[in-house]
């Protein structure tokens, strides 16, 4: 399934919490992002189809400065982002190169990228902070990409902080990290993702009341009969 604007619309009112427990309970352990956080507080919860960068180690004669001119660099593959992207770099989480600066990702946010997720660092703190580029990082590094990295492709399978990604995933990132929905699983996921979100809610509201733990969370038949009772109440 393709990612619509109704779904991405479903997706922004579910956590990355929930989501790994949905995806969790479909047999999916590792989704989750490693070293994947956000570069300040206070970052939207945002939705979008993967869009992939792929970084290997750096090697002297391809990683210099005039390979960023080259057909395959990164100023290539940004001209090639479309918007509403959110792009994955697999940096293998090298932090002493920061794979971008404030150039690169104010071109990103003027082409409307929606979100710039890595497991390898940025450069250019201050600089980066005032494109209003979202960004999910593992830090701040001054030296350039090429002190440690030689950049290679775009829109191929990667691994980013321990994770497959497939172009046209979907990620979720918010405060808790960067998910990855496989495309594949998509439409099971938007039906099943909100009603787990409801039932945490209705969960913690009977936290509030000061009804135990045990046969609540995780439900027993009874409260399962209480939950749907509530559930039936409200669409009526």
């Amino acid at each position: 399934m393709t990612l619509t604007p109704d779904a991405t619309e479903t997706l922004k009112g579910v956590s990355t919490a929930t989501l790994t427990t949905v995806l969790l309970k479909k047999g999916l352990r590792n989704v989750w992002i490693r070293n994947a956080r956000p570069i300040r507080p206070g970052m939207p919860r945002i939705v979008g189809p993967a869009f992939t960068l792929r970084f290997v180690p750096a090697r002297e004669d391809l990683a210099t400065p005039a390979s960023w001119g080259s057909p395959i660099s990164t100023r290539a593959a940004i001209e090639d982002m479309p918007e509403g992207a959110v792009v994955v770099a697999d940096a293998m989480g090298v932090s002493d190169a920061g794979i971008f600066g404030d150039i690169l990702c104010f071109r990103m946010a003027k082409k409307g990228v929606a979100a710039l997720v890595t497991d390898g660092v940025m450069r250019d703190a201050a600089g980066v902070h005032s494109t209003n580029l979202p960004v999910w990082c593992n830090g701040i590094s001054a030296p350039p990409s090429v002190a440690g990295l030689t950049f290679v492709g775009w829109q191929e399978t990667i691994g980013c902080g321990g994770v497959a990604v497939i172009p046209g995933d979907t990620i979720v990132v918010d405060d808790d990290g960067a998910v990855v929905i496989p495309q594949a699983l998509l439409l099971e996921v938007l039906a099943e993702a909100p009603e787990q979100e409801a039932m945490e809610a209705w969960i913690m509201t009977e936290v509030d009341r000061g009804v135990p733990l045990p046969g609540l969370y995780p439900m027993n038949e009874e409260t399962k009969k209480r939950y749907e009772a509530f559930r039936a109440g409200q669409r009526r």
